[in-house]
């Protein structure tokens, strides 16, 4: 299993960005996907998860009204939308798979497989 995260970069307060995960070398559509993120100092912590189904998600409470999690399964690939972002998005950020099928997962080891890591830096 093979995930590539990208999409990072360096935004303006209020700003947008997408991250993009592909996955290869999985059955994608079996896989719950998420989205994690790690700042500097802290401890990495659940952003977002859809089914694999896409039927069904969530979002961690601080990126409510601002983000969103879809996925296409024709490319394989998990999209995580950034609106209205702030300093304290500022992280990397990890898509991670969860070949289980049980309920969709919000802490780390829920999820077996990670990708490398995407940069989002926040900043005027």
């Amino acid at each position: 299993v093979q995930l590539q995260a990208s999409g990072g970069g360096l935004v303006q307060p209020g700003g947008s960005l997408r991250l993009s995960c592909v996955g290869s070398g999985l059955p994608f559509s079996r896989y719950n996907m998420g989205w994690f993120r790690q700042s500097p100092g802290k401890e990495r912590e659940f952003v977002a998860g859809v089914t694999g189904s896409g039927v069904i998600s969530t979002l961690a409470d601080s990126v409510k009204g601002r983000f969103a999690i879809a996925r296409d399964g024709a490319k394989n690939t998990v999209y995580l939308t950034m609106n209205s972002l702030n300093s304290e998005d500022t992280a990397v950020y990890y898509c991670a798979a969860d070949s289980t099928g049980l309920r969709l997962g919000v802490e780390i080891d829920e999820y077996q497989d990670w990708g490398q890591g995407t940069q989002v830096t926040v900043s005027s």
